[in-house]
């Protein structure tokens, strides 16, 4: 395996200055896709595997029918949907190997889907006519389903509340977890996608109309809509650092938004077709399936390498 250091040419630009951007590739064979930041390693969703890769190479792969969609970690396991057993994974991280399969049902069989945690519980968009299941991680276990909003199948968890979005539906619920029911519902922009619940605020993707709204979580409103291109199809989010880290497919690889201004603070890299993003204290990890790569990368947002776990 060799590595290619992309260290000079790829800026941050801001309003007032600009600060050079690190790039670590990786090439990874097949269709790396969808991310969960694991220490200083990072799994990824493959064809027919999801795989532990570091900077220093892939240290496990674990064989599965179809993994698909955003993964979550929660200590020493990986949750992951598969969309052919139409079923929710759970893998032991440190064995490499999958101790449990429930039945959960999936309610979107291409893929764009996630899998998140939160108020001690496993969640999954179960049923294309608008279903969410709950899992008990201490019983391997469905324990509730929750009626929302037809063709949900975008969940985070934060501010206490499960947030699902529903693309077909244009739509956004905030479901109460101490109830298992729908408290809110917030209508959004065209064909809605990925959303992660941090920095304040709850961001979703407005795919169609190239935008990023936020919403607030205690009133569960649209407060501002940040425009980022013509269009953010088939993307990613993520929060940390005061940042929304933001994956395109379209003018850059990721693009960073300021959750406090607002303001657009960097468009980092060149176009390189869909793929996922996590934010780490110490970088940032991105996946380009379409030229069969992840990337590390560095500098203005973190030190030069991550920590060790």
């Amino acid at each position: 395996m060799r590595w290619q250091d992309a260290v000079a040419g790829l800026m941050l630009v801001s309003g007032s200055a600009a600060m050079a951007q690190s790039e670590r590739v990786i090439p990874v064979p097949g269709f790396a896709d969808f991310l969960a930041v694991d220490g200083a390693t990072v799994w990824a969703t493959n064809k027919g595997r999801v795989e532990q890769w570091s900077l220093d190479g892939k240290r496990a792969t674990v064989a599965m029918a179809h993994p698909c969609g955003a993964m979550a970690i929660d200590g020493d396991t990986l949750w992951v949907a598969d969309c052919q057993a139409r079923a929710l994974t759970r893998i032991d991280t440190r064995a490499a190997s999958i101790v449990a399969t429930i039945q959960t049902g999936i309610a979107s069989p291409d893929g764009e889907l996630n899998v998140v945690t939160g108020a001690g519980s496993i969640w999954v968009a179960s049923d294309a006519g608008g279903g969410v299941a709950r899992v008990d991680p201490a019983t391997n276990k469905v324990v509730a389903t929750i009626p929302v909003t037809a063709g949900t199948s975008y969940l985070a968890f934060g501010f206490g509340a499960l947030w699902s979005v529903s693309g077909p539906a244009h739509r956004l619920q905030r479901i109460d977890p101490a109830t298992n029911k729908v408290t809110h519902t917030v209508e959004l922009g065209r064909q809605p996608g990925f959303l992660a619940a941090g920095e304040g605020a709850v961001w979703v993707q407005e795919q169609g109309d190239g935008t990023v709204a936020r919403i607030d979580p205690t009133t569960a409103k649209v407060t501002a809509r940040i425009k980022v291109g013509a269009r953010l199809a088939y993307g990613d989010i993520d929060t940390g650092a005061g940042k929304v880290w933001l994956r395109t497919t379209e003018d850059q690889t990721f693009a960073v938004i300021d959750a406090n201004t607002l303001a657009i603070d960097a468009r980092v890299g060149k176009p390189v077709g869909s793929g996922a993003i996590r934010y780490t204290p110490d970088g940032v990890w991105t996946s380009a399936h379409d030229v069969h790569t992840l990337s590390w990368w560095t500098g203005g947002v973190a030190p030069a390498t991550p920590s060790k776990p």
